[in-house]
């Protein structure tokens, strides 16, 4: 049992409702959380980013995404890097140190909808919203959902680095840094 510290009115506060999917499309957000966590597994750790949305009527949502920057498996550790380069570049941020160095920029993230099933592990999920990319904020969203062509960079695609970037140019990356 807990005391509520007083008596609660639930007739001065309307309930909270489920919320549903965001529709696939484009969505201006700006990162607004990250965080350096270890896997479940504890053999690596995953840059927890959560994006807040800007305009529309998808505005004050929140977007999750996670980068597995430290793994064992080397091809999801650059499908991490590739993707954390996109964010990096949609906000003309391409040396980091800190991921608190990317908070509070627009940025365009294009998400598509996972339908409900049984995963991997043969587990029921409920229909959720995943990120497909991330781009320019000059790429444009509208009002949410934009019909246009997507210029996001994918998550799973490989790509040459950018021009011109050197690997180490930046101080210690926040997936290799300590605690």
């Amino acid at each position: 049992m807990a005391s509520l510290n007083g008596t609660f009115d639930a007739t001065e506060v309307a309930p909270a409702v489920p919320l549903e999917v965001l529709p696939p499309g484009k969505y201006l957000a700006h990162l607004i959380e990250s965080e350096m966590l270890p896997t479940k597994a504890g053999d690596g750790q995953y840059l927890k980013l959560v994006f807040e949305v800007l305009e529309g009527p998808a505005a004050r949502r929140k977007i999750f995404d996670q980068l597995n920057l430290v793994n064992r498996n080397e091809q999801t550790v650059e499908i991490a890097q590739r993707t954390l380069s996109a964010i990096c570049h949609a906000v003309g941020q391409v040396h980091v140190s800190d991921s608190e160095q990317l908070h509070f920029k627009p940025l365009i993230v294009t998400l598509k909808v996972k339908p409900a099933g049984n995963d991997k592990s043969g587990i029921y999920r409920e229909a959720r919203n995943e990120v497909a990319g991330y781009s320019a904020a000059s790429a444009g969203a509208s009002g949410g959902v934009a019909p246009r062509p997507a210029a996001a960079v994918p998550r799973a695609t490989p790509a040459a680095p950018p021009a011109g970037t050197r690997p180490g140019a930046a101080a210690t990356p926040p997936w290799r840094r300590n605690g």
